[in-house]
């Protein structure tokens, strides 16, 4: 799988001497224990979180969406390149697609223990994987691109939150919702157990809102100097060219309500590895603009977020 290389200064390729691809490999699954061990430093440090009375910046784009007759006319008059945004509407969640990684920017999903009742006759044996044909050939992911690639294609909405039927339950398995993840202590394990602890919020809250999405975060690397230069270094799935790269982490953010609209607001973020299954779920849990800023997003601007409880003080952040 070819591997993609980012840093933050020009003088980092240069200085770098020719290694052999097995201490490159060494180097990366150093880099990915060394992120999950380290993880609750780095982020909220390298993701600062904005200040208040900033925040309603964020909710709106610096510039206008109308452009002007003469830019319309004029400089875009042979075509706009973009980007763009898909946004697509399924049974069960709606989905941001980023076209240039072939992965969701986010995936939402508004769960409640009346949702996740089972449909008669649903099936996940009947689901099979398939290729988003809503997003044009060129941008998509491809079935050809996970074979024989080492990693799982992760639901970012869970097969298991769309029971409500077979139609449901097929959309899930969409390469759209996927994203290549780790699979033995990762996908099928514990990501597959902070996704049940998502659905097990239904039990104590009227509605549970989620948001999951993929994250390519950079290290610090030791320069010795005042500030430090970040990198980043990831691979690429495809059969014939790079075609998905594989994110380093993984976000998902629960926003629970009462009956009395009260709101309760946990955001985790999680290295793309195995994980120990004895790991204390609050040992990913970060600030909601840590997220944010790392994902260029902004969540749930139409509430005031000042008033969002910690989830983590309203139920047990756990995993089982």
């Amino acid at each position: 799988m070819p591997i993609i290389r980012r840093t933050s200064r020009a003088t980092a390729s240069s200085s770098k001497s020719a290694t052999s691809s097995i201490l490159r490999q060494a180097i990366l699954v150093f880099t990915g224990f060394l992120l999950g061990a380290l993880f609750m430093v780095f982020v909220p440090s390298l993701y600062n979180a904005a200040e208040p009375s900033s925040l309603h910046r964020l909710m709106n784009p610096i510039r206008r969406n109308t452009l002007s007759a003469r830019a319309s006319s004029d400089i875009l008059k042979l075509g706009n390149p973009g980007p763009v945004s898909d946004l697509l509407e399924r049974s069960g969640y709606i989905l941001s697609y980023n076209r240039r990684d072939r992965l969701a920017h986010w995936v939402g999903e508004h769960l409640t223990s009346a949702s996740l009742q089972a449909g008669q006759g649903v099936d996940r044996d009947k689901s099979n994987f398939q290729e988003d044909t809503d997003i044009p050939e060129m941008f998509r992911a491809h079935l050809k691109d996970y074979v024989s690639s080492g990693y799982d294609r992760g639901h970012q909405a869970p097969a298991a939150d769309d029971l409500s039927s077979q139609e449901a339950m097929d959309e899930t398995f969409l390469l759209s919702n996927m994203a290549p993840q780790v699979g033995v202590g990762f996908n099928r394990h514990y990501w597959a157990y902070l996704e049940g602890f998502m659905r097990d919020l239904t039990q104590n809250f009227t509605d549970v809102y989620v948001y999951t999405g993929p994250l390519f975060l950079p290290s610090a690397a030791s320069t010795g100097r005042k500030n430090p230069a970040y990198s980043i270094e990831y691979p690429f799935l495809g059969a014939t060219t790079p075609n998905v790269p594989v994110p380093t982490h993984f976000f998902k953010i629960a926003l629970t309500t009462t009956a009395s609209s009260e709101y309760a607001l946990g955001a985790f973020v999680l290295p793309n590895q195995a994980i120990d299954s004895s790991t204390p779920l609050t040992n990913f849990k970060v600030e909601l603009e840590a997220i944010e800023k790392a994902a260029g997003l902004v969540f749930f601007d139409k509430l005031d977020r000042s008033k969002f409880a910690d989830l983590c003080s309203k139920t047990t952040c756990q995993v089982r």
